[in-house]
């Protein structure tokens, strides 16, 4: 793996990040010690895309769903049906 001081990464910064992303990491160092490596980022996976519908048939919604427990909560918040 090859070193670049600081000043010569800079003025060749474009060429050595084309050449770290084709898979040739390389290092820069300050007054001859090693900061960091630069090398390319691995592609994330990417995430399996959700199933819309994937228990169709396998539930059921009662036809007064939107009746369900009416006069229960009416009367928590104080309210006459």
């Amino acid at each position: 793996m090859r070193t670049y001081n600081i000043h010569e990464a800079k003025t060749q910064l474009s060429k050595l990040v084309e050449r770290a992303a084709a898979g040739e990491p390389f290092v820069i160092a300050k007054a001859g010690k090693p900061l960091v490596k630069v090398a390319a980022i691995e592609p994330a996976d990417a995430p399996a895309p959700r199933r819309l519908g994937f228990l169709a048939g396998q539930i059921s919604i009662p036809a007064d769903f939107d009746e369900m427990g009416k006069d229960e909560i009416a009367e928590m918040f104080g309210v006459n049906p």
